[in-house]
């Protein structure tokens, strides 16, 4: 059984940080590409970033330049560093542990619980 937990939301306000992490149990966590969701009240789900096995990234337009992503293998472990952060960043947080296929990332039934990020004054 895949268990992902999220940590580090929190509320912000516009222009400050946060630093989320997804734990990864119960597989190989090298084995899997891995992406970060957002999902606003009335929003779709969207995409963020996602990084590959052997660390290829991609992010949406939205959060380029401002959010960076990583893993580590040794520590089962993903980030999302969100600098710059906007009131129209505020969504909860999801992580995924999916596949690579062709250049995409295709996300699994694997996902977190989920951690609220408010961007707030």
């Amino acid at each position: 059984q895949v268990q992902l937990v999220e940590s580090g939301g929190g509320l912000v306000q516009p222009g400050g940080s946060l630093k989320l992490s997804c734990r990864v149990s119960g597989s190989i966590f090298s084995a899997h590409a891995m992406g970060w969701y957002r999902q606003a009240p009335g929003k779709q789900r969207e995409l963020v970033a996602d990084i590959f096995r052997r660390g290829a990234i991609h992010y949406a337009d939205s959060v380029k330049d401002r959010f960076t992503i990583s893993r580590d293998n040794a520590k089962n472990t993903m980030y999302l560093q969100m600098n710059s952060l906007k009131p129209e960043d505020t969504a909860v947080y999801y992580c995924n542990a999916g596949q690579e296929v062709s250049g995409n990332f295709y996300p699994s039934n694997y996902w977190g619980q989920g951690t609220q990020v408010t961007v707030s004054s």
